[in-house]
């Protein structure tokens, strides 16, 4: 309201999982996209939900949504006619013959079973504790585990998806409660009963964000497709900007970047629309990637804001204060445009964020929310003359919150209860913002491109294994074109191609790929990206590289918080 003389606060959570599917097999080679359903954005929105005063803007990278979607097909088939549903571990759910004891298969499942946060997840269910001991066990004794129980893998399916159900439904759903009771023999209606969990809380996604923003408690906006680095996309080059003496591969240009970089946006607007039924204003572009040419290709497409880190502004405005345009001094907690663009851009406050995403999970809801509320207190009453200022405060709505007790849930509940009535500050969406301006946002000739981590694309190019996973990607580039071109292809295979490639030009290939990260997602992210590209040039009908099967990168560092996260400023680098 042009009335309310509080300070603006805007949470922007971004929901983003890449494509985990193998689309020649059906396979998805890892479960991340349902667990993270039950666990969190399941959660987020019922946290609104319990309150309607608050308000947030949630991002949705569209190749999730297809995901959602993907897997709610896939239940529904299995349910109706027996369908092999494409998750192996979904599917060992509610098999009625698990592998064998001892077995490959037994063992890779146990060992999947098992991928949760010891300490807030796997410790706080002490039959989910006793399960991961004998799992020790079993692996240091394979002379023993022939004689295994088979009960031990149902009960250990069972509590690896109790233990990644969403805390808000663990607390109200009858299902959910009763399992938890029992604790151990877990029978197949048992089993296939959780499965009805999973399966209705993957379905009430898309009503309940739609609902949310139907009320306006929410606004809906969302990323690039397959959540690529739209700037790399369009011009390598443009790294330079924030790093002049980086090195990148040596292709010069991503072919056809630009193109790409289109069809991204229009693919993820129609799976926008389809999934919650209205048009999105705004795009988290991946990453926070920005440049000048991004910000272009983002008005072209009707969007009317995007958002970065606060190393964004800091860059652009010490590029004018160089060049003599300005000579104020510009605080990040405001709206900016750029040349002649007209989107308007919005900045993290890196500090609150990392907050959120780093420190708080160790402390007591209410003195981390408090916490939080001084300093943004403090921002507000430093900008109190500023009819344009903004605190923006934005994260991942997915990872962080395994760290903290019971999902976050005591935290999240604080922080809207506080936020939803406060005197000084008030929730508020993007859309809103833009839509009423008591004055026009600082206009600045130009953005330094960079991202939201560090305001550079250091960790997406740069290293000498990004860079190689670039140059993998530019060939198979240059014969996606010969392909498209040469008229072998029918239309369906085309398109297919074009599908396929936009899933290889994800970022999340590239973000794993170095030695600061753990070996095991190294490893992982290495096969998914190989696999992608594999079936790009299987859609195009021509016979992968020898190059393709040389490896990447070995991984081996220890980065907090597994490395899900990064902190938007490198370590003593605070501008």
């Amino acid at each position: 309201m042009a009335s309310d003389t509080r300070t603006p606060v805007v949470f922007c959570w971004h929901m983003h999982q890449p494509d985990y599917q193998d689309h020649i097999t059906g396979e998805f080679l890892f479960p991340w996209v349902y667990l993270h359903c039950i666990k969190d954005y399941v959660d987020m929105a019922a946290h609104l939900e319990a309150h309607p005063g608050a308000r947030a803007v949630i991002n949705f990278a569209p190749i999730l949504l297809e995901q959602i979607e993907e897997y709610q097909v896939q239940i529904a088939r299995w349910r109706h006619s027996g369908s092999a549903m494409g998750d192996p571990v979904l599917a060992a759910l509610v098999s009625e013959a698990l592998p064998e004891p001892g077995s490959p298969g037994f063992l890779e499942l146990m060992e999947k079973c098992l991928r949760a946060n010891a300490h807030r997840i796997i410790k706080r269910f002490a039959p989910y504790l006793r399960l991961s001991e004998l799992a020790g066990f079993y692996r240091t004794r394979p002379d023993i585990q022939r004689y295994i129980s088979p009960q031990f893998l149902a009960d250990l399916l069972v509590w690896y998806h109790l233990g990644w159900m969403g805390e808000t439904v663990r607390r109200t759903h009858p299902v959910i409660r009763s399992l938890q009771e029992k604790g151990h023999q877990f029978s197949l209606e048992d089993r296939r009963a959780l499965l009805d969990v999973v399966a209705e809380q993957m379905a009430s996604l898309a009503p309940r964000y739609r609902h949310l923003a139907q009320t306006g408690q929410v606004e809906l906006a969302m990323s690039p497709w397959a959540h690529p680095i739209v700037p790399l996309l369009i011009d390598l080059g443009s790294a330079r900007e924030a790093m002049p003496d980086i090195s990148l591969p040596g292709t010069n240009q991503y072919p056809g970047g630009t193109e790409r970089a289109v069809w991204h946006l229009e693919e993820g607007r129609k799976v926008f629309h389809r999934f919650f039924g209205t048009e999105p204003v705004g795009c988290w572009a991946s990453e926070g990637a920005l440049s000048q040419a991004t910000l272009s290709l983002l008005q072209q497409n009707g969007f009317r804001w995007s958002a970065s880190g606060d190393s964004v502004i800091h860059n652009s405005l010490n590029l004018a204060k160089a060049q003599g345009v300005i000579k104020k001094e510009l605080g990040i907690h405001r709206p900016f445009r750029f040349g002649e663009e007209s989107p308007t851009v919005f900045f993290r406050d890196d500090g609150l964020s990392d907050l959120i995403g780093f420190t708080y999970a160790d402390w007591h809801a209410k003195d981390a929310v408090a916490d939080l509320v001084h300093h943004m207190e403090n921002i507000a009453a430093a900008c109190q003359r500023d009819g344009n200022a903004v605190i923006s405060v934005i994260l991942d709505g997915e990872n962080a919150w395994e760290y903290y007790p019971e999902n976050g849930f005591y935290f999240l509940d604080e922080l809207y209860r506080v936020l939803a009535d406060h005197a000084s500050l008030r929730l508020t969406t993007y859309h809103d913002l833009v839509q009423v301006q008591d004055s026009e946002p600082e206009r600045l000739p130009h953005l330094v491109a960079g991202s939201w981590i560090y305001g550079t694309f250091s960790t997406w190019i740069g290293d000498p294994d990004k860079n190689r996973a670039w140059e993998l990607l530019c060939e198979a580039k240059h014969h996606y074109d010969k392909a498209m071109d040469n008229g072998t292809l029918s239309s369906e295979q085309k398109a297919r191609a074009c599908r396929q490639l936009g899933l290889c030009e994800g970022s999340d290939w590239f973000w794993w790929f170095g030695d600061y990260n753990p070996a095991a997602v190294v490893r992982d992210f290495e096969h998914l990206y190989r696999r992608h590209l594999v079936n790009l040039y299987d859609a195009i009908g021509y016979p992968a590289p020898s190059s393709l099967f040389q490896p990447l990168s070995q991984g081996g560092g220890e980065p907090a918080r597994g490395g899900a996260m990064r902190p938007g400023h490198e370590p003593g680098n605070q501008p």
